[in-house]
């Protein structure tokens, strides 16, 4: 069999997949948000409604804030436990790491069971505190389940780190803050880019969270699933969804770029 028959033997089950999961809904998408009445000018009116524009602002702000809050936290939680052996270590890790294993679904549940109207902050402190059905309550979700991700990539990176750039520098007298700032975080800076760009696409689309303590909240999956179920929608759910993609697609672009450029800086 020729080289060329066999490589194309092995990628005709690829071809097929994409083309029929990924390249013909991606199409039935499009093309469903212009057939409504207002055809291909839904996008135009999506940006002319303040609360389309809206959410999707807030979408975006909700998810820049989780990914910068989930680098800081991760960062310095997997740098410590990379970098140091303890008893408990890999009991604290499971802890950490636990959230893995919940759908959005639980995760939202357990913001209402910390910060819902029966929950233990409003048992447990004087005056009515509540913020599960807030933007906090989301962004505390959120971030909930994208700490590991983070975490577990942070991580893999350090073990990766070249030790004797660390030995180097602080053989020339530099400060373990300079260590860090100069060696450590520019040698992880092109997974803390990547780790950061998967935390914020992941808060773009989650909606179990969302859904469950989305009271008063507009997020723009919910907005699509409001769009679609009760009003009937479908085009403006379609339009919705490009634009959810698209929104994704460009940070994630931006962020592979850079870290590309970092990469290639550091090489």
């Amino acid at each position: 069999m020729a080289n060329r028959t066999f490589i194309a033997i092995c990628l005709l089950p690829l071809a097929v997949f994409s083309l029929a999961f990924l390249a013909l809904p991606l199409v039935r998408l499009v093309m469903a948000s212009g057939e409504g009445a207002e055809g291909w000018g839904i996008y135009l009116q999506i940006l002319q409604t303040p609360r389309y524009l809206q959410t999707l602002l807030q979408t975006v702000l909700v998810s820049l804030a989780v990914s910068v809050a989930a680098l800081a936290i991760s960062t310095t939680a997997g740098l410590f436990l990379a970098r140091n052996r303890f008893p408990g270590r890999g009991a604290l890790l499971s802890i950490l790491t636990l959230p893995l294993a919940f759908p959005g679904v639980v995760v939202g549940f357990l913001i209402i069971l910390l910060g819902g109207r029966q929950g233990l902050f409003n048992m447990m402190l004087p005056g009515h505190v509540v913020f599960a059905y807030s933007l906090l309550g989301l962004f505390l979700g959120y971030l909930y389940f994208s700490i590991p991700r983070v975490l577990l990539t942070v991580m893999a990176a350090t073990e990766k780190l070249d030790p004797s750039l660390e030995e180097a520098a602080r053989t020339l007298g530099a400060s373990p803050y300079r260590i860090i700032f100069d060696v450590i975080l520019p040698g992880l800076a092109p997974s803390l880019v990547a780790a950061g760009a998967i935390a914020f696409a992941t808060a773009m689309g989650a909606f179990g969270t969302a859904f469950t303590l989305a009271t008063d909240i507009d997020v723009l999956p919910m907005v699509i699933y409001t769009e679609f179920t009760l009003s009937a929608n479908i085009a403006m759910a379609s339009a919705l969804s490009v634009l959810l993609g698209i929104a994704t697609w460009v940070l994630l672009l931006i962020a592979r770029s850079f870290a590309g450029a970092t990469v290639a800086a550091g090489g």
